[in-house]
Formats: C-alpha cells, structure tokens, sequence
C-alpha cells in the first residue's frame, strides 16, 4: 500500500491539475507552495513517485499523474468525499469542520469500507462542499457552475459549491446565512472594493467581499 505522504503528494498533484487539459505537468514550485514545504522536498518525492509509475516526470518542467496515479488520485478523493458526508449528514459536523477529518479518514485503505460507507449514504453524488463524488469507476461530471462574481444584478441563482473549503471562509458564510441551496441575488455592487450586497432567500440582506464572491459557485435559474 502507498504510504499516507506518497498519497498526499499524488492528491495535491491531482488538485492542482484537476479540470486543466490531459497530461498538465505540476511545476515543482507550485506543488511545494501548496504543500508547504520546500522544493528540494518536492523534487525528491516526484523521482519516487516516478520509479514507482505514479506520475510521469521531467526535471525543471514538473510531474504529471500516470493512469496508475490518476486511479489512486480519485480513489482517494471518492473516500474523502464520502466521509465529508458521513460527517455532516449522520454525525452532524457543520460543512466547515469535515474537511480536516475526512484527511485523515481518506488513507484507510479498505475497499470493503468504502463499498459499504457509499452503500450505507444512498451514494450520494455530490459532496457538503457541492463537490462531485467519483462514482465506484473513477468518473466524475464536470462542473457547470461559475462564481458568483459572474453573476448579473438582479438575477436570481442557487448555491450549488464552493472553490475553497477552508474553515475560516466556510464559518463566515455560515455566519452569512449562506448553505448550499440558498438562494440569492445581487442587489448592488459596492463601488470602493467590489463587495456585493446580496439578498439571501427572498428577504435576508447581507454584504459579501468579492475575494469570498468569487469561491462561490452557483447556477442561475432557470
């Protein structure tokens, strides 16, 4: 079995590369920073990664995910997302306090435990993020959303997502009265620093930066 930091590295690659064309090589650079850590670190990991056909890698352009890493990729993101669910839906845990969890839950390697967790939650297609789960075979749809940035005054839309689960901005739209399934419409753009004032359900008023505006995903009514 792959070790818990090999499959870190090979879901950070996916990460960065997920929804770019086939074969998008992640530049060492953009790999530490999202890790965290230095580039001689990422530079050693990739030439394991490679020996052991993980990814397909080139010194100074960057590595990018093989059949065979693409396949641990999105099995590790499927088991993360089904116990964001198991999280929020059955243990109650609001959508931004799952994230950190389900990390740690994604590297059990039992398949069985899978089966049966995506068996025992209906399986569910969507995430508490408005994430799409990749199904037992790997597929996933392509997200139609766009961010809320793109929206036109007075146009009504749901929330269907989010582009970033960190805590931080999840408990802020929590405190906003923003969920999943809400829904809203611009009521104005604030000239100074392009804040929205948004109207929330039909009646609730709230102001929005638009740094959280654009993590944002929705779908206009149609």
């Amino acid at each position: 079995m792959p070790s818990q930091s090999i499959e870190d590295y090979i879901k950070a690659i996916w990460t960065l590369s997920e929804g770019k064309e086939d074969r998008y090589a992640v530049s060492t650079n953009a790999l530490a920073t999202h890790l965290m850590t230095s580039q001689a670190s990422v530079s050693e990991m990739y030439k394991r990664l490679a020996e052991k056909e993980f990814i397909d890698y080139v010194p100074y352009r960057g590595g990018s995910l093989s059949p065979k890493g693409r396949q641990l990729a999105v099995s590790l993101i499927r088991k993360h997302r089904l116990w964001e669910v198991f999280l929020h839906d059955k243990l109650g845990f609001g959508w931004e306090e799952v994230h950190d969890i389900a990390e740690q839950l994604e590297h059990v390697h039992s398949q069985e435990l899978t089966k049966r967790l995506a068996t025992f939650l209906d399986h569910p297609s969507i995430d508490p993020h408005g994430d799409y789960i990749p199904d037992a075979d790997g597929n996933i749809p392509k997200q139609r959303a766009k961010p809320l940035t793109g929206l036109s005054i007075g146009v009504g839309a749901q929330v269907v997502g989010v582009l970033d689960s960190n805590s931080k901005l999840l408990s802020l739209l929590s405190q906003k009265g923003i969920a999943l399934g809400t829904s809203l419409c611009i009521q104005s753009v604030l000239p100074f620093d392009d804040s929205r004032v948004l109207t929330l359900n039909g009646n609730q008023s709230v102001e929005l930066s638009y740094k959280a505006c654009e993590l944002i995903l929705i779908q206009e009514n149609i």
